[in-house]
């Protein structure tokens, strides 16, 4: 059985950092692109970050740039966002995303596998 689960999630204060882990089980990703997508309460899920199966290649949502980074651990079959600088706007449940491809991707319908998401509550 194909599981991805987020982890790291949680309450943190405007300004701070987070670190959030997406580590997969049941078959090796190590050749697929990897997303982060988050959704926040009344909104559509929209495109965080996304790496390419080798992390040679990444790209982020311009709301996020420069304050976010994606990586990845192919021997850990896990990856990775670091979120510095947090803002309250930051504040969704956030979800990691496999995709069959190994470029990366923006659009989450490139997508077809999903964790359940983990929780990032920014506080002003």
């Amino acid at each position: 059985q194909v599981q991805l689960v987020e982890s790291g999630g949680g309450l943190v204060q405007a300004g701070g950092s987070l670190r959030l882990s997406c580590a997969a089980s049941g078959r090796t990703f190590s050749r697929n692109a990897m997303g982060w997508f988050r959704q926040a309460p009344g909104k559509e899920r929209e495109f965080v970050s996304t790496i390419s199966w080798s992390g040679g290649s990444t790209d982020y949502a311009d709301s996020v740039k420069g304050r976010f980074t994606i990586s990845r651990d192919n021997a850990k079959n896990t990856v990775y966002l670091q979120m510095n600088s947090l803002k309250p706007e930051d504040t969704a449940v956030y979800y990691c995303a496999a995709s069959p491809y190994g470029l990366a991707s923006v659009g989450p319908h490139e997508y077809d596998y999903w964790g359940q998401g983990t929780q990032v509550t920014v506080s002003s």
